[in-house]
């Protein structure tokens, strides 16, 4: 029986370091290489490997933390059609978005009142936001706008899940307060 799809090679004499069943590789594979399969999990600070591009466009979460460590954070979103992340500035924060399904619009700028950097995104599209910058990104399409986000440092709590924008802003006003 073959265990692996055709195009995964598992190394030879691989032990697994993290395996909840050390006697089945197959097991292995699966919590290691296809983690979202499973429930989504923050993976940090542990090292991690992962199909970032299935991940992103399994996640049905507004936002899903997938690996958090002392200086960097990956998270997951999924953003409806005609839904935006919000208006928001890091001040502290550099932050990396990459879209890997959808179509959408970034906008950012110095000031919340003066977004003059606005460009059209699609599928493998890369925005560098800096730390200061105002910025949003708007789902123009009519399906969901699939991205994953790299913050440095961290920006939301370990293990952070917000299934809709509405969860998301909630939790975000409680955190001012």
């Amino acid at each position: 029986m073959y265990f692996y799809p055709y195009y995964f090679h598992p190394p030879i004499n691989h032990v697994p370091v993290h395996s909840n069943n050390w006697n089945h590789p197959t097991e292995y594979y699966r919590n290691h290489y296809y983690p979202y399969e499973r429930q989504q999990i923050d993976q940090g600070p542990n090292p991690y490997v992962v199909n970032i591009e299935e991940a992103t466009k399994r996640n049905n979460n507004f936002r899903t933390t997938l690996w958090t460590g002392r200086h960097m954070q990956v998270t997951l979103m999924s953003i409806r059609p005609g839904e935006d992340i919000g208006l928001e500035m890091h001040p502290n924060v550099d932050q990396f978005l990459r879209v890997e399904q959808g179509q959408g619009v970034v906008r950012m700028g110095r000031r919340r009142n003066n977004l003059n950097i606005v460009r059209r995104v699609d599928d493998d599209t890369a925005i560098m936001v800096p730390a200061g910058t105002w910025h949003n990104v708007t789902n123009t399409g009519n399906r969901p706008l699939k991205l994953y986000s790299i913050y440095a440092p961290p920006e939301h709590p370990k293990g952070t899940v917000h299934p809709t924008k509405a969860d998301a802003m909630a939790a975000e006003q409680g955190n001012r307060y």
